[in-house]
């Protein structure tokens, strides 16, 4: 069985150089640390060459930017679809730093340079506008929890959501209050999320007694001993 070739930088050239070239470019490598420079007239296109996208390559590129605005990467065509959230993120990456990108396809014998997008000024205010939705998620998020509850950075530990935290708040009422309808606990300030959260009852922390009256489960009262600083914190605006 014969072995496959291992690729090289050097392999992403020739593709590259055959594209500019069609373009009326005359191409260039190894010029001065740059691994290929194009030139058409006053215009100074550098590309740079990597197996992969990685950090050490948008430092080098971003430093090619002293010299030109006009700097592509050159990768080889990635495996994973190019519809994927990683890809996605990685080329949100590159165009945040004002590069171009270029993949090379290799396919038996026949090999082709592929320009994905060219380096073009980020238009940031343009980028927040399309992200107005999450951002909005975030702030509701912030806004409906009362205090820092969880550590940044922390994994397969548990959460408090704004939505935790709402349900909290209404244990800790109905345990200190008794049995109570919604619209009295929104009264009391849990918020227009109380009827739902007591409908689906998500944690099993509330059973309802009567039509319209809830009061807290067992299950409820022993999980909620967990949050003690939420617990004062809620028992505090009772008064």
């Amino acid at each position: 069985m014969t072995e496959m070739k291992k690729l090289l930088e050097a392999d992403l050239y020739k593709p590259i150089q055959t594209y500019f070239l069609r373009e009326e470019y005359e191409v260039y490598g190894e010029v001065k640390d740059c691994d290929m420079a194009a030139v058409k007239g006053d215009e100074l296109v550098i590309i740079e060459l990597k197996l992969t996208l990685s950090v050490d390559l948008l430092i080098q590129a971003a430093k090619r930017q002293r010299l030109t605005d006009q700097v592509y990467i050159a990768i080889p065509k990635p495996k994973y679809r190019l519809n994927s959230r990683q890809w996605t993120d990685k080329c949100h990456l590159v165009r945040r730093l004002e590069l171009g990108l270029i993949v090379v396809s290799f396919s038996g014998m026949r090999t082709k340079a592929e320009i994905i997008f060219p380096p073009t000024p980020f238009n940031r205010r343009k980028s927040i506008g399309q992200s107005k939705l999450k951002r909005a998620a975030i702030m509701k998020e912030i806004n409906g929890r009362s205090a820092d509850f969880n550590i940044g950075g922390s994994n397969r530990t548990k959460i408090m959501t704004a939505y935790k935290e709402n349900s909290i708040q209404i244990a800790c009422y109905l345990e200190k209050l008794g049995p109570l309808s919604p619209k009295a606990l929104i009264q009391k300030g849990t918020g227009d999320k109380t009827s739902s959260i007591l409908t689906k009852n998500y944690y099993g922390w509330f059973e309802r007694i009567k039509r319209g009256t809830y009061v807290i489960s067992e299950k409820g009262k022993q999980e909620v001993k967990e949050y003690p600083d939420l617990i004062n914190y809620y028992l505090g605006k009772i008064g």
